[in-house]
């Protein structure tokens, strides 16, 4: 589990591919001696396993062919720079929202023009995915925690503040790039919880009944 605050702009060594699988080889600046093979680190937001630590730091980790189908790590190359948060403790405080390193789809950057020293950006992405995205909801690109400004029919923005740009990727966005997107969790277990009318043959919507079956009450 992550929270969607970058620790660290790590950079690309080498993705290797095997198969339908690679293997991914970053260097990062956060100390060696917190990590531990198994460990889990978000890399632009999808969750990955250290497989490997060599001095540096460089760490080393296998991806699924499901993360390279569902995200963008399979375009990258070496000397790309990437987000890095380590797994957070149950002590850490949850300064960002809970992000779960599992990658819905790939977005790509729309709009781009800079406010008052902010950076505005629009997204285009898939409307089966946009439909978890609410204004002033909460959303994770390349695994950074923001918060969405307005959202329409094939899209939504966001406002990026000056330390948010200088410490992620998203300076070096432009229109065009693509991006990992993580919709907020919540509303996916909100739907599950509450099908349409045929869908199992119960009505939508919210009651005492329901809410007391699934434990919310």
């Amino acid at each position: 589990m992550f929270t969607g605050l970058i620790e660290d702009v790590g950079k690309v060594q080498k993705l290797e591919r095997r198969g339908n699988s690679a293997r991914l080889a970053i260097a990062t600046v956060l100390p060696a001696e917190e990590f531990l093979v198994g460990d889990s680190v978000a890399v632009n937001g999808a969750c990955l396993t250290v497989t490997g630590i060599a001095a540096g730091t460089l760490l080393f980790f296998d991806v699924s062919p499901e993360t390279l189908d569902r995200s963008g790590l399979g375009r990258l190359a070496s000397g790309d720079q990437v987000n890095l948060e380590r797994a957070m403790r149950l002590s850490d405080r949850l300064g960002g929202h809970i992000v779960t390193g599992h990658i819905d789809c790939v977005a790509i950057v729309a709009g781009r023009r800079e406010e008052s020293g902010n950076i505005l950006f629009s997204f285009r992405g898939p409307s089966e995915n946009l439909r978890y995205i609410i204004e002033k909801g909460s959303v994770a690109i390349d695994g950074i925690s923001l918060t969405v400004n307005s959202v329409t029919p094939d899209g939504f923005a966001v406002n990026i503040i000056p330390h948010t740009a200088q410490m992620t990727t998203l300076r070096f966005k432009k229109p065009g790039d693509s991006v990992n997107i993580e919709t907020d969790i919540i509303g996916k277990y909100v739907e599950r919880l509450l099908p349409g009318a045929g869908s199992t043959g119960e009505s939508g919507g919210i009651s005492m009944k329901k809410l007391l079956e699934n434990g919310f009450a």
